[in-house]
Protein backbone atom coordinates (compact mmCIF):
# COMPACT_ATOMS: atom_id res chain seq x y z
CA UNK A 1 0.00 0.00 0.00
CA UNK A 2 0.83 3.77 -0.69
CA UNK A 3 2.24 5.53 2.53
CA UNK A 4 1.20 9.40 3.11
CA UNK A 5 3.69 11.08 0.72
CA UNK A 6 6.76 13.39 2.18
CA UNK A 7 4.81 16.23 0.46
CA UNK A 8 9.07 16.90 -0.93
CA UNK A 9 8.57 17.37 -4.81
CA UNK A 10 12.07 15.31 -5.14
CA UNK A 11 14.93 14.40 -3.19
CA UNK A 12 17.24 16.48 -5.63
CA UNK A 13 14.49 19.70 -6.46
CA UNK A 14 17.62 21.65 -8.51
CA UNK A 15 18.54 18.54 -10.78
CA UNK A 16 14.99 18.13 -11.73
CA UNK A 17 14.21 21.61 -12.79
CA UNK A 18 17.49 22.16 -14.55
CA UNK A 19 16.09 18.87 -16.51
CA UNK A 20 13.07 20.51 -17.04
CA UNK A 21 14.20 23.96 -18.46
CA UNK A 22 16.39 21.62 -21.05
CA UNK A 23 13.93 19.05 -22.06
CA UNK A 24 17.15 17.66 -24.18
CA UNK A 25 16.29 14.15 -24.51
CA UNK A 26 18.79 12.35 -26.52
CA UNK A 27 18.80 10.80 -29.93
CA UNK A 28 21.10 8.78 -31.80
CA UNK A 29 23.04 8.13 -28.51
CA UNK A 30 20.20 6.47 -27.28
CA UNK A 31 21.24 3.45 -29.54
CA UNK A 32 23.24 1.94 -26.53
CA UNK A 33 26.61 1.66 -29.34
CA UNK A 34 29.16 0.34 -27.16
CA UNK A 35 27.34 0.58 -23.58
CA UNK A 36 27.90 -2.45 -21.23
CA UNK A 37 25.81 -4.20 -18.91
CA UNK A 38 26.38 -4.47 -15.72
CA UNK A 39 28.43 -7.43 -14.25
CA UNK A 40 26.64 -11.07 -14.21
CA UNK A 41 23.55 -10.04 -16.48
CA UNK A 42 22.66 -10.07 -20.54
CA UNK A 43 24.84 -8.13 -22.50
CA UNK A 44 23.02 -4.49 -24.40
CA UNK A 45 21.89 -4.84 -27.64
CA UNK A 46 23.57 -2.52 -30.42
CA UNK A 47 22.09 -0.77 -33.36
CA UNK A 48 20.91 -3.01 -35.60
CA UNK A 49 19.83 -6.76 -36.51
CA UNK A 50 22.91 -7.72 -37.70
CA UNK A 51 24.94 -5.95 -34.89
CA UNK A 52 22.71 -7.40 -32.65
CA UNK A 53 22.97 -11.03 -33.54
CA UNK A 54 25.85 -11.98 -31.47
CA UNK A 55 29.29 -11.68 -31.51
CA UNK A 56 31.56 -11.97 -34.53
CA UNK A 57 32.08 -15.46 -34.25
CA UNK A 58 28.54 -16.24 -33.93
CA UNK A 59 28.13 -17.77 -30.23
CA UNK A 60 24.91 -16.03 -28.60
CA UNK A 61 25.53 -13.05 -25.94
CA UNK A 62 25.13 -14.32 -22.34
CA UNK A 63 22.16 -15.72 -22.58
CA UNK A 64 23.42 -19.26 -21.91
CA UNK A 65 22.87 -17.94 -17.98
CA UNK A 66 18.90 -17.50 -18.50
CA UNK A 67 16.52 -20.55 -18.85
CA UNK A 68 13.78 -19.96 -21.45
CA UNK A 69 11.38 -17.96 -20.44
CA UNK A 70 7.95 -16.65 -22.16
CA UNK A 71 7.18 -12.96 -21.54
CA UNK A 72 3.68 -12.01 -21.72
CA UNK A 73 3.26 -8.36 -22.78
CA UNK A 74 -0.27 -6.89 -21.75
CA UNK A 75 -1.12 -3.40 -23.71
CA UNK A 76 -3.90 -1.42 -25.31
CA UNK A 77 -4.88 -1.86 -29.03
CA UNK A 78 -6.55 -3.33 -31.23
CA UNK A 79 -4.95 -6.81 -32.59
CA UNK A 80 -3.70 -6.89 -35.89
CA UNK A 81 -3.81 -8.97 -38.90
CA UNK A 82 0.32 -9.87 -38.87
CA UNK A 83 0.49 -10.04 -35.03
CA UNK A 84 1.72 -13.63 -34.93
CA UNK A 85 4.24 -12.83 -38.28
CA UNK A 86 5.72 -9.77 -35.45
CA UNK A 87 5.84 -12.42 -32.62
CA UNK A 88 7.79 -15.17 -34.67
CA UNK A 89 10.25 -12.26 -35.96
CA UNK A 90 10.55 -11.04 -31.96
CA UNK A 91 10.74 -14.22 -30.54
CA UNK A 92 14.00 -15.33 -32.77
CA UNK A 93 15.20 -11.92 -32.39
CA UNK A 94 15.09 -12.30 -28.09
CA UNK A 95 16.34 -15.89 -28.31
CA UNK A 96 19.55 -14.61 -29.05
CA UNK A 97 19.71 -11.33 -26.46
CA UNK A 98 17.19 -12.84 -23.44
CA UNK A 99 16.46 -16.69 -24.20
CA UNK A 100 12.49 -15.69 -24.16
CA UNK A 101 9.98 -15.31 -26.07
CA UNK A 102 7.24 -12.79 -25.96
CA UNK A 103 3.55 -13.18 -26.00
CA UNK A 104 1.54 -9.86 -27.10
CA UNK A 105 -1.75 -9.48 -25.59
CA UNK A 106 -3.48 -6.51 -26.89
CA UNK A 107 -6.57 -5.77 -25.43
CA UNK A 108 -8.72 -3.28 -27.35
CA UNK A 109 -9.86 0.08 -25.85
CA UNK A 110 -13.35 -0.05 -25.05
CA UNK A 111 -13.19 -3.22 -22.55
CA UNK A 112 -9.27 -2.76 -21.57
CA UNK A 113 -10.37 -1.31 -18.09
CA UNK A 114 -12.68 -3.81 -17.27
CA UNK A 115 -10.35 -6.49 -18.53
CA UNK A 116 -7.42 -4.82 -16.59
CA UNK A 117 -9.65 -4.64 -13.19
CA UNK A 118 -10.15 -8.44 -13.52
CA UNK A 119 -6.67 -9.52 -14.20
CA UNK A 120 -5.10 -7.78 -11.01
CA UNK A 121 -8.00 -9.06 -8.96
CA UNK A 122 -7.44 -12.57 -10.05
CA UNK A 123 -3.87 -12.30 -9.85
CA UNK A 124 -3.49 -13.04 -13.10
CA UNK A 125 0.36 -14.52 -14.11
CA UNK A 126 1.09 -11.69 -16.54
CA UNK A 127 4.69 -9.91 -16.97
CA UNK A 128 4.56 -6.45 -18.42
CA UNK A 129 1.41 -3.91 -18.19
CA UNK A 130 1.02 -0.55 -20.08
CA UNK A 131 -0.39 1.71 -17.46
CA UNK A 132 -0.56 5.21 -17.50
CA UNK A 133 -1.47 8.32 -14.57
CA UNK A 134 -4.86 8.80 -16.59
CA UNK A 135 -5.24 5.29 -17.05
CA UNK A 136 -5.63 4.12 -12.88
CA UNK A 137 -1.82 3.63 -12.63
CA UNK A 138 -2.02 5.46 -8.66
CA UNK A 139 -5.09 3.00 -7.69
CA UNK A 140 -3.53 0.07 -8.85
CA UNK A 141 -0.22 0.60 -7.77
CA UNK A 142 -2.29 0.89 -4.41
CA UNK A 143 -3.60 -2.77 -4.86
CA UNK A 144 -0.62 -3.78 -5.28
CA UNK A 145 -0.57 -4.67 -8.85
CA UNK A 146 2.86 -3.09 -9.54
CA UNK A 147 6.37 -4.47 -8.37
CA UNK A 148 8.67 -1.04 -7.27
CA UNK A 149 11.53 -1.07 -9.93
CA UNK A 150 14.16 0.78 -8.66
CA UNK A 151 16.27 -2.14 -7.95
CA UNK A 152 15.26 -3.59 -11.46
CA UNK A 153 15.97 -0.59 -12.75
CA UNK A 154 19.66 -0.20 -11.66
CA UNK A 155 20.70 -4.07 -12.20
CA UNK A 156 19.06 -4.64 -15.64
CA UNK A 157 18.01 -1.03 -16.75
CA UNK A 158 21.11 1.14 -17.24
CA UNK A 159 20.43 1.71 -21.18
CA UNK A 160 16.98 3.53 -19.62
CA UNK A 161 18.62 5.25 -16.84
CA UNK A 162 21.24 6.69 -19.94
CA UNK A 163 18.77 7.55 -22.24
CA UNK A 164 15.62 8.52 -20.73
CA UNK A 165 15.55 12.19 -19.96
CA UNK A 166 15.67 11.77 -15.42
CA UNK A 167 12.27 14.19 -15.04
CA UNK A 168 10.38 11.33 -16.70
CA UNK A 169 11.16 8.95 -13.28
CA UNK A 170 11.10 11.85 -11.27
CA UNK A 171 7.40 12.84 -11.95
CA UNK A 172 6.44 9.59 -12.36
CA UNK A 173 7.17 8.22 -8.87
CA UNK A 174 4.84 7.26 -5.98
CA UNK A 175 5.79 7.56 -2.87
CA UNK A 176 9.24 8.36 -3.66
CA UNK A 177 9.08 4.81 -6.06
CA UNK A 178 9.20 4.19 -9.26
CA UNK A 179 6.63 1.14 -9.86
CA UNK A 180 6.83 1.53 -14.08
CA UNK A 181 9.37 3.14 -16.60
CA UNK A 182 7.82 6.49 -18.53
CA UNK A 183 8.24 5.77 -22.69
CA UNK A 184 10.97 8.56 -24.08
CA UNK A 185 8.66 10.62 -25.94
CA UNK A 186 7.74 14.73 -25.72
CA UNK A 187 6.46 15.86 -22.26
CA UNK A 188 4.60 18.80 -22.93
CA UNK A 189 0.79 18.39 -23.75
CA UNK A 190 -1.47 20.58 -25.82
CA UNK A 191 -5.32 19.61 -26.58
CA UNK A 192 -7.23 20.14 -29.66
CA UNK A 193 -8.71 18.21 -32.95
CA UNK A 194 -7.75 15.88 -35.91
CA UNK A 195 -9.63 17.32 -39.09
CA UNK A 196 -10.36 16.57 -42.88
CA UNK A 197 -8.02 18.89 -44.18
CA UNK A 198 -9.56 18.11 -47.63
CA UNK A 199 -13.04 18.18 -46.53
CA UNK A 200 -12.26 21.60 -45.05
CA UNK A 201 -10.70 22.61 -48.16
CA UNK A 202 -13.88 21.74 -50.67
CA UNK A 203 -15.87 23.09 -48.51
CA UNK A 204 -13.74 26.68 -48.17
CA UNK A 205 -13.81 26.17 -44.50
CA UNK A 206 -11.27 28.64 -42.83
CA UNK A 207 -10.17 26.70 -39.89
CA UNK A 208 -7.52 28.91 -38.99
CA UNK A 209 -10.56 30.87 -37.76
CA UNK A 210 -10.89 28.45 -34.83
CA UNK A 211 -9.40 29.47 -31.31
CA UNK A 212 -11.66 28.22 -29.17
CA UNK A 213 -14.59 25.37 -29.09
CA UNK A 214 -16.95 27.18 -29.38
CA UNK A 215 -15.78 28.82 -32.87
CA UNK A 216 -16.49 25.04 -34.19
CA UNK A 217 -20.39 25.89 -34.31
CA UNK A 218 -19.67 27.16 -37.78
CA UNK A 219 -17.20 24.55 -39.12
CA UNK A 220 -19.81 22.08 -37.84
CA UNK A 221 -22.93 23.34 -39.38
CA UNK A 222 -21.52 23.69 -42.55
CA UNK A 223 -20.06 20.18 -42.16
CA UNK A 224 -24.12 19.12 -41.37
CA UNK A 225 -25.55 21.23 -44.38
CA UNK A 226 -23.05 19.87 -47.17
CA UNK A 227 -21.83 16.65 -46.26
CA UNK A 228 -25.09 14.97 -45.02
CA UNK A 229 -24.44 11.83 -43.11
CA UNK A 230 -20.78 12.59 -42.00
CA UNK A 231 -20.37 13.05 -38.61
CA UNK A 232 -19.19 16.42 -37.50
CA UNK A 233 -17.02 15.49 -34.13
CA UNK A 234 -16.80 11.87 -33.04
CA UNK A 235 -16.63 11.33 -29.17
CA UNK A 236 -16.70 8.10 -26.84
CA UNK A 237 -15.46 7.68 -23.26
CA UNK A 238 -12.50 10.02 -23.03
CA UNK A 239 -12.51 11.79 -26.33
CA UNK A 240 -14.62 14.59 -25.39
CA UNK A 241 -14.09 18.44 -25.19
CA UNK A 242 -13.86 17.90 -21.39
CA UNK A 243 -10.87 15.51 -21.85
CA UNK A 244 -8.02 16.53 -19.46
CA UNK A 245 -5.76 17.24 -22.50
CA UNK A 246 -8.52 19.80 -23.85
CA UNK A 247 -9.48 21.84 -20.22
CA UNK A 248 -5.71 21.21 -18.76
CA UNK A 249 -7.36 20.13 -15.86
CA UNK A 250 -4.33 18.70 -13.45
CA UNK A 251 -6.17 15.79 -11.26
CA UNK A 252 -2.51 15.79 -9.73
CA UNK A 253 -2.46 12.06 -9.18
CA UNK A 254 -4.95 9.50 -11.17
CA UNK A 255 -7.54 11.58 -13.46
CA UNK A 256 -10.05 8.69 -11.89
CA UNK A 257 -10.01 10.38 -8.32
CA UNK A 258 -11.90 13.79 -7.98
CA UNK A 259 -10.40 17.45 -7.27
CA UNK A 260 -8.88 19.23 -9.99
CA UNK A 261 -6.64 22.49 -10.68
CA UNK A 262 -6.10 23.98 -13.88
CA UNK A 263 -2.46 23.46 -15.51
CA UNK A 264 -2.62 27.30 -17.81
CA UNK A 265 -3.23 28.32 -14.31
CA UNK A 266 -1.45 29.40 -11.03
CA UNK A 267 -4.52 28.61 -8.50
CA UNK A 268 -3.80 25.77 -6.07
CA UNK A 269 -7.27 25.63 -4.48
CA UNK A 270 -8.45 22.01 -5.45
CA UNK A 271 -12.44 21.26 -6.37
CA UNK A 272 -14.60 18.87 -7.92
CA UNK A 273 -14.91 19.12 -11.81
CA UNK A 274 -18.44 20.92 -11.26
CA UNK A 275 -17.08 23.94 -9.40
CA UNK A 276 -14.67 24.99 -12.38
CA UNK A 277 -16.19 27.57 -14.53
CA UNK A 278 -14.49 26.31 -17.50
CA UNK A 279 -15.15 22.07 -16.80
CA UNK A 280 -19.48 23.33 -16.85
CA UNK A 281 -19.34 26.10 -19.72
CA UNK A 282 -17.83 23.20 -21.91
CA UNK A 283 -20.18 20.94 -20.60
CA UNK A 284 -23.35 23.42 -22.07
CA UNK A 285 -20.85 24.12 -25.25
CA UNK A 286 -21.15 20.19 -26.08
CA UNK A 287 -24.81 19.55 -25.44
CA UNK A 288 -25.07 22.46 -27.65
CA UNK A 289 -23.72 20.50 -30.45
CA UNK A 290 -25.45 17.66 -29.39
CA UNK A 291 -28.49 18.99 -29.79
CA UNK A 292 -27.49 20.39 -33.25
CA UNK A 293 -26.79 17.04 -34.20
CA UNK A 294 -23.02 17.79 -34.27
CA UNK A 295 -21.74 14.83 -32.29
CA UNK A 296 -22.56 10.96 -32.83
CA UNK A 297 -25.95 10.11 -30.89
CA UNK A 298 -24.36 7.04 -29.59
CA UNK A 299 -21.30 8.52 -28.18
CA UNK A 300 -22.53 7.77 -24.34
CA UNK A 301 -22.40 4.09 -25.30
CA UNK A 302 -20.35 3.46 -28.50
CA UNK A 303 -17.07 1.83 -28.10
CA UNK A 304 -15.49 2.67 -31.38
CA UNK A 305 -11.97 4.50 -31.43
CA UNK A 306 -11.41 7.34 -32.80
CA UNK A 307 -8.86 5.75 -35.43
CA UNK A 308 -11.49 3.40 -36.26
CA UNK A 309 -14.34 5.93 -37.02
CA UNK A 310 -11.57 8.39 -38.81
CA UNK A 311 -10.95 5.22 -41.20
CA UNK A 312 -15.07 5.05 -41.85
CA UNK A 313 -14.71 8.20 -43.61
CA UNK A 314 -17.93 9.00 -42.44
CA UNK A 315 -16.27 11.66 -39.55
CA UNK A 316 -14.94 15.07 -40.15
CA UNK A 317 -12.97 15.40 -36.68
CA UNK A 318 -12.07 13.92 -33.44
CA UNK A 319 -10.55 15.33 -30.10
CA UNK A 320 -7.05 14.24 -29.09
CA UNK A 321 -4.05 14.69 -27.47
CA UNK A 322 -1.92 16.60 -29.89
CA UNK A 323 2.22 16.58 -30.39
CA UNK A 324 4.30 17.66 -33.61
CA UNK A 325 2.84 15.52 -36.53
CA UNK A 326 0.36 14.03 -34.71
CA UNK A 327 -2.04 14.23 -37.66
CA UNK A 328 0.34 12.62 -39.52
CA UNK A 329 0.37 9.79 -37.58
CA UNK A 330 -3.01 8.99 -37.55
CA UNK A 331 -3.04 9.40 -41.18
CA UNK A 332 -1.19 6.77 -41.75
CA UNK A 333 -2.81 4.66 -39.31
CA UNK A 334 -6.01 5.63 -41.06
CA UNK A 335 -5.25 5.29 -44.53
CA UNK A 336 -5.99 9.11 -44.90
CA UNK A 337 -2.58 10.31 -46.44
CA UNK A 338 -2.85 13.90 -47.06
CA UNK A 339 -6.31 14.17 -45.82
CA UNK A 340 -5.54 15.23 -42.32
CA UNK A 341 -4.50 18.49 -40.39
CA UNK A 342 -4.63 18.86 -36.39
CA UNK A 343 -5.85 22.31 -34.41
CA UNK A 344 -4.67 23.12 -31.41
CA UNK A 345 -7.28 24.40 -29.10
CA UNK A 346 -5.51 24.49 -25.69
CA UNK A 347 -2.33 26.23 -24.09
CA UNK A 348 0.87 23.86 -23.86
CA UNK A 349 0.93 22.50 -20.40
CA UNK A 350 3.68 20.18 -18.18
CA UNK A 351 2.32 18.09 -15.28
CA UNK A 352 3.04 14.84 -13.60
CA UNK A 353 -0.04 13.81 -15.99
CA UNK A 354 2.86 13.81 -18.95
CA UNK A 355 5.92 12.11 -16.99
CA UNK A 356 3.63 9.17 -16.05
CA UNK A 357 1.69 9.60 -19.18
CA UNK A 358 2.37 6.46 -20.96
CA UNK A 359 4.21 3.68 -19.54
CA UNK A 360 5.07 0.02 -18.90
CA UNK A 361 4.86 -1.84 -15.03
CA UNK A 362 5.88 -5.07 -14.00
CA UNK A 363 3.22 -6.84 -12.71
CA UNK A 364 3.54 -8.66 -9.10
CA UNK A 365 2.72 -11.50 -10.91
CA UNK A 366 5.14 -11.66 -13.02
CA UNK A 367 7.57 -15.22 -12.51
CA UNK A 368 11.22 -13.68 -13.67
CA UNK A 369 10.65 -9.67 -13.17
CA UNK A 370 14.25 -9.07 -13.74
CA UNK A 371 13.61 -10.84 -17.56
CA UNK A 372 10.86 -8.13 -17.98
CA UNK A 373 13.20 -5.17 -17.31
CA UNK A 374 15.78 -6.64 -19.43
CA UNK A 375 13.26 -6.63 -22.31
CA UNK A 376 12.08 -3.19 -20.91
CA UNK A 377 15.54 -1.86 -21.68
CA UNK A 378 15.85 -3.48 -25.08
CA UNK A 379 12.66 -1.26 -26.57
CA UNK A 380 14.67 1.80 -24.44
CA UNK A 381 17.67 0.76 -26.55
CA UNK A 382 17.56 -1.26 -29.15
CA UNK A 383 16.70 0.63 -32.47
CA UNK A 384 15.90 -2.92 -34.24
CA UNK A 385 13.35 -4.24 -31.71
CA UNK A 386 11.95 -1.34 -31.06
CA UNK A 387 11.24 -0.78 -34.64
CA UNK A 388 9.82 -4.17 -34.89
CA UNK A 389 6.99 -4.22 -32.16
CA UNK A 390 6.17 -0.41 -33.88
CA UNK A 391 6.27 -0.61 -37.64
CA UNK A 392 6.02 -4.46 -38.25
CA UNK A 393 8.77 -6.48 -40.70
CA UNK A 394 11.00 -4.78 -42.75
CA UNK A 395 10.52 -5.46 -46.71
CA UNK A 396 7.28 -6.75 -45.94
CA UNK A 397 4.74 -3.77 -43.17
CA UNK A 398 7.53 -1.40 -44.69
CA UNK A 399 10.78 -0.26 -46.95
CA UNK A 400 13.54 2.00 -45.77
CA UNK A 401 14.02 5.14 -47.86
CA UNK A 402 17.12 5.76 -45.73
CA UNK A 403 18.23 4.75 -42.62
CA UNK A 404 15.62 6.97 -40.45
CA UNK A 405 12.76 6.84 -43.13
CA UNK A 406 10.57 4.46 -43.92
CA UNK A 407 7.97 4.07 -46.96
CA UNK A 408 4.42 2.04 -46.46
CA UNK A 409 3.83 -1.39 -48.43
CA UNK A 410 0.64 -3.33 -49.38
CA UNK A 411 1.10 -5.39 -46.32
CA UNK A 412 1.31 -2.41 -43.88
CA UNK A 413 -2.25 -1.75 -42.48
CA UNK A 414 -1.52 -5.48 -41.64
CA UNK A 415 0.66 -4.66 -38.71
CA UNK A 416 0.25 -0.63 -38.01
CA UNK A 417 -0.81 -0.91 -34.40
CA UNK A 418 0.41 3.31 -33.72
CA UNK A 419 1.38 2.05 -29.99
CA UNK A 420 4.56 4.16 -30.52
CA UNK A 421 3.67 6.21 -27.67
CA UNK A 422 3.75 3.47 -25.29
CA UNK A 423 6.51 1.11 -25.99
CA UNK A 424 10.05 2.32 -24.92
CA UNK A 425 11.85 5.18 -26.45
CA UNK A 426 9.76 7.30 -29.56
CA UNK A 427 13.49 8.89 -30.64
CA UNK A 428 14.61 5.31 -32.01
CA UNK A 429 11.25 5.20 -34.35
CA UNK A 430 11.63 5.66 -37.93
CA UNK A 431 9.58 8.08 -39.46
CA UNK A 432 7.00 7.48 -43.16
CA UNK A 433 8.15 9.00 -45.65
CA UNK A 434 4.79 11.75 -45.54
CA UNK A 435 5.80 13.09 -41.97
CA UNK A 436 8.35 15.57 -40.73
CA UNK A 437 11.95 14.63 -41.33
CA UNK A 438 12.75 16.91 -38.48
CA UNK A 439 10.15 15.40 -36.29
CA UNK A 440 12.09 14.46 -33.70
CA UNK A 441 13.82 17.79 -33.35
CA UNK A 442 10.28 19.04 -33.53
CA UNK A 443 9.31 17.08 -30.58
CA UNK A 444 12.50 18.99 -28.55
CA UNK A 445 10.95 22.17 -29.92
CA UNK A 446 7.56 21.17 -28.98
CA UNK A 447 8.78 20.55 -24.99
CA UNK A 448 10.14 24.08 -24.96
CA UNK A 449 8.48 27.26 -23.11
CA UNK A 450 5.47 25.02 -21.86
CA UNK A 451 3.31 26.44 -18.93
CA UNK A 452 4.40 24.25 -15.96
CA UNK A 453 1.37 22.99 -13.54
CA UNK A 454 1.32 23.99 -9.73
CA UNK A 455 0.67 20.73 -9.41
CA UNK A 456 4.34 19.39 -11.41
CA UNK A 457 6.14 16.23 -9.05
CA UNK A 458 2.51 15.59 -7.07
CA UNK A 459 1.05 12.49 -6.61
CA UNK A 460 -2.19 12.18 -4.33
CA UNK A 461 -2.16 9.61 -2.01
CA UNK A 462 -5.76 8.09 -1.80
CA UNK A 463 -4.96 5.68 0.41
CA UNK A 464 -7.27 7.26 3.43
CA UNK A 465 -10.31 7.99 1.31
CA UNK A 466 -10.22 4.44 -0.52
CA UNK A 467 -13.63 3.75 0.26
CA UNK A 468 -15.14 7.10 -0.73
CA UNK A 469 -13.04 6.72 -3.85
CA UNK A 470 -14.95 3.62 -4.98
CA UNK A 471 -18.05 4.94 -4.53
CA UNK A 472 -17.24 8.33 -6.28
CA UNK A 473 -15.84 5.77 -9.21
CA UNK A 474 -19.06 3.68 -9.61
CA UNK A 475 -21.37 7.04 -9.20
CA UNK A 476 -18.83 8.57 -12.38
CA UNK A 477 -19.63 5.47 -14.73
CA UNK A 478 -23.76 6.35 -14.39
CA UNK A 479 -23.43 10.11 -15.29
CA UNK A 480 -19.74 11.18 -16.45
CA UNK A 481 -19.98 10.06 -20.04
CA UNK A 482 -23.14 10.82 -20.48
CA UNK A 483 -22.97 14.24 -19.24
CA UNK A 484 -19.51 14.75 -21.12
CA UNK A 485 -20.62 13.78 -24.56
CA UNK A 486 -23.26 15.88 -24.63
CA UNK A 487 -26.17 13.40 -24.16
CA UNK A 488 -28.08 14.29 -21.36
CA UNK A 489 -29.65 17.85 -20.42
CA UNK A 490 -27.12 19.24 -17.98
CA UNK A 491 -29.31 21.41 -16.29
CA UNK A 492 -31.21 18.46 -15.19
CA UNK A 493 -28.88 15.79 -14.65
CA UNK A 494 -26.03 17.50 -13.46
CA UNK A 495 -27.34 18.46 -10.47
CA UNK A 496 -28.79 14.98 -10.07
CA UNK A 497 -24.94 13.97 -10.80
CA UNK A 498 -23.62 16.05 -7.80
CA UNK A 499 -26.18 15.07 -4.95
CA UNK A 500 -24.97 11.57 -5.82
CA UNK A 501 -21.58 12.38 -5.73
CA UNK A 502 -21.56 14.18 -2.63
CA UNK A 503 -23.54 11.13 -0.65
CA UNK A 504 -20.49 9.23 -1.89
CA UNK A 505 -18.09 11.35 -0.47
CA UNK A 506 -16.49 13.34 -2.86
CA UNK A 507 -16.04 16.64 -0.41
CA UNK A 508 -13.89 14.06 2.00
CA UNK A 509 -11.74 13.29 -1.31
CA UNK A 510 -11.34 16.75 -2.19
CA UNK A 511 -10.28 18.06 1.44
CA UNK A 512 -7.95 14.94 1.96
CA UNK A 513 -6.51 15.94 -1.42
CA UNK A 514 -6.22 19.68 -0.61
CA UNK A 515 -4.27 19.32 2.33
CA UNK A 516 -1.45 16.95 0.99
CA UNK A 517 -1.45 18.95 -1.93
CA UNK A 518 -1.31 22.25 0.67
CA UNK A 519 2.04 20.17 2.29
CA UNK A 520 3.54 19.76 -0.80
CA UNK A 521 3.69 23.15 -1.61
CA UNK A 522 4.75 24.61 1.17
CA UNK A 523 7.93 21.62 1.52
CA UNK A 524 8.27 22.87 -1.95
Amino acid sequence: MMRQMTGRLFQARPLFLACLLLLCSCTGSQEDEGRKAPPGTIEQPGNGKDANKGSSDGTKTGTGQLEPYTIKFVYTGATQPDEQAVEEAMNDYLADKLNARIDLIPVDWGPWGDKINLMIASREKVDIMFTAQWNKHAVNVSKGAFLPLDDLLEQYGQGILQSLDPVFLEGSRIDGKNYAVPTNKEIAAQGGIVYRSDIAEELGIDMSAVKSIGDLDGVYRTILEKKPGMIPIYMKLGETFNSHYLGNYDALGDTSIPGIILKDSDGTEIKPGYEVERYVETLQITRDYYKKGYINKDAATNQTMNNAALQSGEVFSITSALKPGKADELAMQTGLTGKLAQLELSEKTIATSETAGAMLGISSTSQDPARAMMFINLLHTDKYLNNLINYGIEGKHYVKVTDTVIRPTAQTPQYNPGTNWMFGNQFLNYVWETEDPDKWSSFKAFNRNAKLSPGLGFVFDGEAVKAEIAAVVNVDRQYQIALETGSVDVDKVLPEYIERLKAAGIDKIVAEKQKQFDRFLADK
